[in-house]
């Protein structure tokens, strides 16, 4: 019976291919812990820069009416910007307007939600 395929050539372990290939296999490893272990690569546990930093007693009604006025924000900035451009990049801009716009309705209602004015 013949074969479809020749066998591998063999390699010496000092040669460079299989020096490639251990290589590859230590980066495969890492990748991989890194996505389904991270905490396997730091022992030090990750700690928030304090330069922006939100209190940690503001209630939900204030942080969600800040969020929604900062999406009110960058909603009127795009879509300024929008205005000063055309082509691609004015749809561009006019798309993420929209979706600020949606998250910005999603986070009015969550405000709803908290304390309905009926």
């Amino acid at each position: 019976m013949i074969k479809d395929s020749p066998n591998p050539p063999e390699t010496d372990e000092d040669s460079p291919e299989s020096i490639d290939s251990k290589k590859y296999a230590d980066i495969a490893d890492r990748v991989l812990r890194h996505y389904l272990n991270p905490s396997s690569l730091t022992d030090t546990p990750r700690k928030p820069s304090p330069l922006f930093h939100i209190d940690p007693e503001a209630d939900n009604e204030t942080l969600l009416a800040h969020a929604c006025e900062s999406l009110a924000s960058a909603n009127v900035m795009t879509s300024n910007l929008a205005g000063l451009v055309e082509g691609t990049h004015r749809n561009t801009l006019l798309g993420i307007a929209q979706v600020i716009m949606l998250g910005e309705l999603a986070v009015s209602r969550a405000l709803d939600n908290l304390d309905p004015q009926k």
